[in-house]
């Protein structure tokens, strides 16, 4: 009897083993999540007085969300879908292949149920595709994909504003050994050098953690960002900012800029160099 016992012990731990070799966890978008892509991406277009229409759907293509801002032409709510669609199916930005058929590629227009425009962008969550957003009927197609960044960057990005600390509260900081802002454990930490104004950048999942270690420099935040591009997965940059709020930064001073928000080295004097710590 005990051997049988034993033995029906060690087949059903046996199984076990099996079965859990046989499934795998994984992260989902909830419902909360999607409207929050939507609010993010609605609050954006109405600061900057444009329109849109904006989906998200899941991993697999399935709608969970839509909105069209009063005003956005009719066809706004399919195009935005097909183009969240496109961007979760594909696992790629919706950007990638309307270049692609622009080069050349024409062959796959013929594609069914796919919508090669750009705007439509997936939600990463943890290195994992959890859905994507369509933003169509903005002011440009320039700027529906740039709504759709910062919607899928709303899931994972820190809420709140862009915070400041003087070189007092610097110094204090320091004399103390205190802890002067916490913000996760995945980082980057970039000795920078500059001695000219450069293109204004948003980074949709990076928070720039900035402290000053010599020269000054007039930094632009938030406002909208002229001429924008997007020149890496999450990474947009253009011309310049309009709107926003300037600071003079000098040595010892700290800024943060939470994933999303736009900012521009507008003027640079001199040589200046900083400490940049990206937080993901």
């Amino acid at each position: 009897m005990r051997r049988n016992a034993v033995l029906t012990a060690a087949a059903w731990v046996l199984s076990s083993a099996l079965a859990r070799g046989q499934w795998t966890e994984k992260k989902i978008l909830t419902m909360e999540g999607a409207n929050k892509v939507v609010a993010a991406a609605v609050g954006e277009a109405r600061k900057r007085n444009t329109t849109g229409a904006i989906a998200v759907v899941d991993d697999g293509g399935n709608l969970m969300a839509v909105e069209r801002i009063d005003g956005t032409f009719a066809a706004g709510g399919p195009i935005s879908i097909g183009k969240a669609r496109t961007a979760a199916l594909f696992k790629k930005p919706t950007s990638f292949f309307e270049d692609l058929i622009n080069k050349g590629r024409t062959a796959m227009t013929t594609v069914d149920d796919f919508t090669p425009l750009r705007g439509g962008v997936p939600i990463t969550v943890d290195g994992a595709i959890v859905g994507a957003v369509g933003v169509s009927g903005a002011s440009s197609a320039a700027e529906d994909e740039e709504l759709a960044v910062l919607a899928a960057a709303a899931v994972t990005a820190p809420a709140g504003k862009v915070s400041y600390f003087d070189s007092t509260q610097v110094r204090d900081a320091f004399a103390k050994g205190s802890v002067l802002f916490d913000q996760g454990e995945r980082y980057m930490v970039h000795a920078s050098r500059r001695d000219a104004a450069g293109q204004a950048e948003v980074h949709a999942k990076d928070a720039d953690i900035i402290y000053v270690l010599d020269g000054t420099a007039a930094l632009v935040t938030g406002g909208t960002v002229v001429e924008p591009k997007t020149t890496a997965p999450d990474e947009i940059r253009g011309s310049q900012i309009q709107g926003g709020d300037t600071r003079q930064l000098k040595k010892g001073d700290v800024l943060i800029v939470p994933a999303g928000t736009p900012h521009w080295f507008q003027k640079v004097p001199g040589v200046f160099t900083y400490y940049v710590v990206k937080v993901r």
